[in-house]
């Protein structure tokens, strides 16, 4: 198989992909979220070049013959230029297939269990409360994660208080029966990060998410082994090394890829051998409603070892503007507080047209 053409359409939030090879299949995917109209020109400036035109089976093979290319530019643009290659191979494979991604990874369709995640912090505790309370009776949830600390706060928090409080309001509001997780996104030092772990375990809070400064991974493991509650982390790690270096120290009890920051499918199967050589669960991060979270939908239908939930944003189009009148149909129905990952070839949904026209585009052709 050869890509003959690269297409994106990208707005500064999001950014589709869709590849053609030279027997006219087509598939779908995405780069990252965030600056993706920088992520796409990435693609086609430092991805297209080596993938254009070239004979493959393997994508793993593809993506490093990308990334040794151009080894003076590691990181995280790269990663996510690569995640929206990667994707789109994946789609256009399952069409071929007239299969599922899931299928193809080893899984199989069906229902998964989700867990609300909130993204607000400038949000009361009794708000937070409040709005978990409706989403549980309106569409059947039983876990759900809310933000504590100030993100990359050093110790200071949203407003004084707000995490002693916001904790066992919490867990007042929502009952003993209810599965409750927690994400500081890197805002406290270990010590401050132990005293309000001892706070999530006295209230029966399940997962502390990335406690400490993210790169800081001893600090992270300091926390880890001190605590009974699982300290989780990685959703910002794109390098393979760094990962085998994080579950090798066990810095985390459960590892956290986000498959769009880690470079695609393909690179997060290796995360996830290695989390299950160790022992180690994957509850990938998901944290928005573009296509990431359908493509962890297919992943832990499919992989050994996949955590309890899939993250699932609780934030629409009034939080996230850039998530309206993105798919034809939306790939998110909740009921019982499962989502399903359906038979649908590929990764079974398809991208608004309208939306597509507005966006910024841009394509790169293999030489004839």
């Amino acid at each position: 198989m050869k890509i003959k053409r690269i297409e994106t359409f990208a707005t500064s939030f999001i950014g589709f992909v869709r590849i053609t090879t030279d027997d006219g299949k087509e598939g779908i995917g995405q780069v990252s979220t965030y600056n993706s109209d920088i992520t796409s020109t990435i693609l086609h400036r430092q991805v297209a070049p080596y993938v254009l035109g070239v004979e493959f089976d393997d994508i793993d093979a593809l993506t490093e013959r990308v990334i040794e290319r151009e080894h003076k530019f590691p990181g995280s643009y790269m990663k996510r230029a690569l995640g929206g290659l990667d994707t789109a191979i994946w789609d256009l494979r399952g069409k071929a297939a007239g299969l599922p991604v899931t299928s193809l990874l080893g899984g199989s369709p069906g229902k998964l269990r989700t867990y609300a995640s909130s993204m607000k912090r400038d949000i009361t505790p009794k708000a937070e409360a409040e709005r978990f309370q409706r989403l549980r009776d309106r569409f059947g949830f039983d876990a759900f994660k809310f933000r504590v600390a100030a993100e990359y706060g050093h110790d200071v928090d949203e407003w004084p208080g707000r995490t002693e409080e916001i904790i066992p309001t919490i867990r007042k509001s929502l009952g003993d029966e209810m599965a409750l997780l927690v994400d500081a996104n890197s805002g406290f030092s270990p010590g401050r990060a132990i005293e309000v772990g001892r706070m999530l375990e006295d209230s029966g809070i399940e997962h502390f998410e990335e406690p400490c400064l993210y790169w800081e991974l001893e600090q992270t493991k300091e926390v880890a082994d001190t605590l009974d509650i699982a300290v989780t982390g990685g959703e910002q790690d794109c390098e393979i090394a760094t990962w085998r270096h994080m579950i090798q120290m066990r810095a985390v009890d459960i590892v956290q890829p986000d498959i769009l920051y880690l470079g695609g499918i393909s690179r997060t199967l290796r995360v996830c051998a290695m989390a299950k050589a160790a022992g180690l669960p994957v509850t990938p991060h998901s944290a928005n409603l573009g296509l990431v979270t359908l493509f962890t939908m297919h992943l832990l239908r499919a992989i050994e070892g996949a955590g309890k939930y899939l993250e699932f944003s609780i934030e629409g189009p009034d939080y996230y503007p850039w998530q309206d009148g993105l798919f034809v149909n939306s790939p998110y129905t909740v009921e019982d507080g499962m989502v399903t990952v359906t038979e649908a070839p590929g990764w079974g949904v398809e991208i608004d047209p309208e939306w597509l026209a507005k966006s910024s585009y841009q394509v790169s052709e293999a030489e004839q």
